[in-house]
């Protein structure tokens, strides 16, 4: 017999057995680790490079290398914390869909009290790091938990969760410039806007893994609204985050070599929506992955324009 803890043989999940995890983390731990999803950091490269991006151009020639190692430990531990919320208020949605029954809490293996503990540790160590900051951004960070928590509860009430996480997951492109500046400027309100449209695109492409069991127990999604006209709305999508990046590096006055590197990052966008299945499960979430080259290319970009 199959445990609650292991995922029926042939089932489409995201708990990925045989990795890390299961190879070095003590047993009691693993459910907490997965949990905060540090198996699967694809989530916390995409939270954390809207940061690292602001952070790059806001700063004059190397970015300040100890902010940008804030803001890394910060976007484990506060990805980890959104995705335990997440978890604990959608633990009966994901109960009935094959890709998150086996998650932690509706398997059984952590319950809503201990995931709850292990949110309050998640937020008091976010909190220890956001004080490393100045004032202003302290403040943001702050007012980001509103997001944060607001954000799993969308896909209840609109068929457009995915811009709200696009607003909660892009926060870092305000307090990356703020965190440099101690003000907020156009081109972080820009590149932030630019963010909220990508994170349309890459998180349509990964909403399609679900629609047919979001459909049936009425979960609302992009996925679900655009349906068949999915590519060319993340066609759409993925051009306004080139144009709204390219316009953030002129307004931050980046040199010429920030626009033929910004190409290369517009590529990788055009080939995923070109390519992408969207009724095949494993090639969704691969071409959601892929976008980790867009956000370390977008890097490469502003670093080639303090040139």
């Amino acid at each position: 017999m199959t445990s609650p803890a292991s995922p029926a043989p042939g089932e489409f999940t995201d708990i990925r057995r045989g990795g890390w995890i299961d190879r070095f983390a003590p047993e009691p731990l693993r459910p907490y680790l997965r949990l905060a999803r540090l198996d699967r950091p694809i989530g916390t490269w995409l939270l954390l490079f809207p940061g690292w991006w602001s952070i790059a151009l806001a700063g004059q020639g190397t970015p300040d290398l100890w902010l940008m190692a804030l803001f890394g430990i910060g976007a484990v531990v506060m990805r980890g914390a959104g995705c335990t919320v997440n978890d604990i208020l959608d633990r009966d949605f994901d109960a009935m869909v094959e890709r998150t029954r086996s998650r932690p809490i509706p398997s059984g293996q952590v319950t809503v009290k201990q995931a709850l503990v292990f949110l309050a540790l998640q937020l008091l160590i976010g909190l220890a790091i956001l004080v490393q900051l100045n004032l202003f951004s302290i403040g943001l960070g702050v007012l980001s938990l509103l997001l944060v928590f607001a954000y799993p509860l969308m896909k209840r009430i609109t068929w457009w969760p995915q811009a709200f996480l696009g607003l909660t997951f892009n926060w870092g492109a305000l307090m990356g410039w703020t965190a440099v500046r101690g003000e907020l400027d156009w081109p972080a309100l820009v590149l932030y806007a630019a963010g909220i449209v990508w994170t349309l695109g890459y998180d349509t492409i990964y909403a399609h893994q679900d629609k047919e069991d979001d459909a049936r127990i009425g979960v609302k999604s992009t996925a679900l609204r655009l349906g068949d006209q999915s590519k060319i709305w993340i066609y759409g999508f993925y051009t306004l985050t080139f144009v709204g990046i390219g316009l953030a590096g002129r307004l931050a006055g980046l040199g010429p070599f920030f626009l033929p590197v910004l190409m290369a990052a517009a590529l990788q966008l055009s080939w995923q929506v070109g390519t992408w299945r969207p009724d095949d499960q494993t090639d969704c979430l691969d071409k959601f992955k892929s976008n980790r080259w867009v956000g370390w290319l977008v890097l490469a970009a502003i670093l080639a324009g303090k040139i």
